[in-house]
């Protein structure tokens, strides 16, 4: 909508700026003369006053309405003086001279690109609930008298039994009944693994069955599941986080009084000295210039640079308080898994009994894992091929076959190799040899996840398996730290894991073992002890708090759900945009500030000239000067918002990583279930 008026009210303002005879005297050249150019002027600045004008004629009208005056009321109050008095010179009608139709008309258009600015900044609306809602399949297979129909979710009930394939969405909360199968729940809890669901377990609505087929007894639908739980509290948190009032919205409030009441005192004092026709001069003037383009132009310029610039650096800015809030943050948050770490599987640590190698016992492994889509598997195969010995030797598996949530069975080189955890160790009755129990157990105390390799009956060796702390992220610490701000750790790991992940990076306090729906209490209880908090994330569990955070910041490799409810995007992965967004903030708000302090400085010293408070000692501010020393502040104001370009905001540069730290070894981030 702004958009369109802006460009219309821009191609009718030329004509009304080259046929004001004002603007032709302060420029000096010959007014155009022909029969009826006299009426362009008026013409063309009626069409933009109420096309163009319509939007701060109804949202001023609304302001008066609540009583809560803006930059709305503002706007409307100055063009609509304008018009008024501006009819009343061209009718000649009382005499006055206070043509302002090429100043009404530049007046609109300026405000309108002001706002067109500040709403492409902001983006569109939220889709957080609806990318919630599209996590639900629309139907579900029902069983009924040992077949399934398939039906509408609406039409599921407690008590229904659900088949559930690989690879489809669980349409409702529930316990499998018959099956096993492993579930990838990464859109409800943000973790990278699947995870091993038996039958007597509970699923939750959304998540997806990724290997196996199972039945789930219904047990929650609709508005019941966590799913919709989690739906309730994004829009809640939503709605508490978004009833801060804009910066220029408040400048704008206190110049509408300011303005207000000195065109009453001007009007009065005018009227008393005996000069009524100075009175409605100076009083229409003071109305006028009291709105200036200036204040209209202040902050959403410096949005619209500032989110230009971030975009660059890879940083989107989805909500403009986001951007005012950054620099008061007193604590960063961050989800653990995909956020501090990569959310990948690797390989940390191999030991193999004696009598086999390094290199014999990854490339059994490896060959065995081959086929397998899962994300340790494919870790393991990742690190045999760059392993010297490991990738010299090019075995090739048969027979092929995997078992949810215990491991993988293959034959390689004729010899049965199996790989797993600690569930086939108890299916096959085996034990961990005790060359290898004290490696093993270290790897365990620290939380990483552990297979054994078995070879025809016997283990001859074992991997270590955890997700790897992004290099980055002890910069990032670190950085935010010196800079005064505190860094928490959030996630749903056991606590020896999230601690030991918490140690390394040097984090300031832990959540440990938080489920899901929790992570949203974490955050007001940050709140609650005074502090204002920054949020940064990558799951659907992770929406809320994003939401409710002063500043909620997604990773850009996160969920659409994530994404949607912050009111920030890091389009990579790397956690020290969480810096450059800082600077930019700080850098930003003092550009608002030194605009704000020009465009109100502007009007507080030119309105009271425009009164006359000079009058005694000769000196009256000319409407036509008002609006010319107008006009320049705009200029002023869009040079010094320009200066933000000059920023550098490379993460690199604000917290840079040692080269030590580009190659630590993986530091045990999660457990891990093969």
């Amino acid at each position: 909508m702004f958009r369109e008026r802006f460009w219309w009210s821009l191609i009718l303002s030329i004509p009304v700026v080259i046929f004001s005879p004002m603007v032709a005297h302060l420029l000096g050249y010959p007014l155009p003369e022909f029969p009826g150019s006299t009426w362009i002027p008026p013409v063309l600045s009626t069409i933009i006053f109420v096309y163009g004008g319509t939007p701060f004629l109804k949202g001023g009208w609304k302001e008066l309405k609540s009583r809560q005056p803006g930059m709305m009321l503002l706007i409307a109050m100055a063009i609509t003086v304008a018009f008024v008095a501006s009819w009343v010179t061209t009718l000649g009608l009382g005499g006055f001279d206070l043509d302002f139709w090429w100043e009404l008309a530049l007046l609109v258009t300026i405000m309108l690109l002001g706002h067109w600015l500040e709403m492409r900044a902001l983006g569109g609306a939220s889709s957080a609930l609806d990318a919630l809602a599209a996590l639900l399949p629309d139907e579900a297979e029902k069983v009924i008298d040992g077949t399934t129909r398939t039906v509408d979710i609406s039409e599921l009930v407690v008590g229904d039994v659900v088949l559930v394939r690989a690879g489809a969405r669980v349409p409702a909360d529930g316990t499998i009944i018959d099956g096993a199968a492993e579930f990838d729940e990464g859109m409800i809890t943000g973790e990278s693994r699947p995870v091993f669901r038996d039958t007597g377990d509970k699923v939750v609505a959304g998540t997806v069955a990724t290997d196996n087929t199972v039945r789930v007894r219904v047990e929650a639908t609709g508005g019941d599941t966590a799913l919709a739980g989690i739906q309730r509290m994004v829009a809640d948190a939503q709605e508490s986080s978004s009833r801060a009032q804009a910066l220029a919205d408040r400048a704008a409030a206190l110049l509408f009084w300011f303005a207000l009441i000195s065109a009453l005192i001007t009007a009065v004092v005018w009227t008393i000295i005996g000069s009524p026709d100075d009175a409605v001069v100076r009083t229409v003037t003071v109305l006028v210039i009291a709105c200036p383009h200036a204040l209209g132009l202040a902050i959403p310029l410096v949005i619209a640079i500032s989110t230009e610039r971030a975009a660059k650096s890879g940083v989107l800015i989805k909500d403009r308080m986001a951007l005012e809030r950054m620099r008061t943050i007193d604590v960063v948050l961050f989800d653990k898994t995909g956020t501090l770490t990569e959310g990948a599987h690797a390989v940390t640590g191999v030991a193999a009994t004696v009598g086999v190698t390094e290199g014999e016992l990854l490339a059994l492994a490896a060959a065995a894992e081959a086929d397998s889509e899962h994300p340790v598997a494919r870790a393991i195969v990742a690190f045999a091929a760059a392993h010297p010995e490991a990738s010299r030797r090019r075995i090739r598996a048969t027979g092929f076959s995997a078992a949810s949530g215990r491991g993988v069975r293959a034959t390689v080189d004729g010899a049965e190799i199996l790989v797993g955890g600690p569930n086939m160790l108890r299916e096959f009755n085996l034990t961990t040899p005790a060359e290898l129990t004290d490696t093993t157990s270290a790897w365990t105390g620290r939380g990483a996840g552990v297979l054994h390799i078995v070879r025809d009956g016997q283990i001859i060796g074992a991997v270590a398996v955890e997700d790897k702390i992004r290099p980055e992220s002890r910069a990032a610490v670190k950085a935010l730290q010196d800079r005064g701000v505190k860094v928490a750790m959030i996630t749903g790991d056991a606590q020896q894991v999230a601690h030991a992940v918490g140690q390394d990076l040097g984090i300031d306090e832990v959540f440990a073992e938080v489920l899901p729906q929790d992570k949203d209490t974490k955050v007001t209880q940050l709140q609650e002890r005074g502090l204002s908090v920054a949020m940064v994330g990558d799951g659907v569990n992770d929406a809320p708090a994003l939401a409710r955070a002063e500043v909620g910041i997604a990773i850009g490799a996160g969920t659409d759900v994530a994404m949607e409810s912050a009111g920030v995007v890091l389009a990579s992965d790397d956690p020290r945009a969480i810096l450059s967004m800082i600077e930019l903030s700080q850098a930003s708000y003092r550009k608002m500030i030194q605009n704000l302090i020009w465009a109100s400085g502007y009007n507080i010293l030119s309105v009271p000239l425009a009164a006359g408070v000079l009058a005694s000692s000769g000196f009256l501010l000319p409407p036509a000067a008002a609006a010319v020393l107008m006009s320049l502040s705009t200029i002023v104001v869009a040079l010094n918002a320009q200066l933000l370009r000059r920023i550098d905001l490379d993460p690199a540069r604000l917290a840079p990583t040692s080269p030590k730290e580009e190659h630590t070894t993986p530091t045990p981030a999660s457990t891990a279930v093969h």
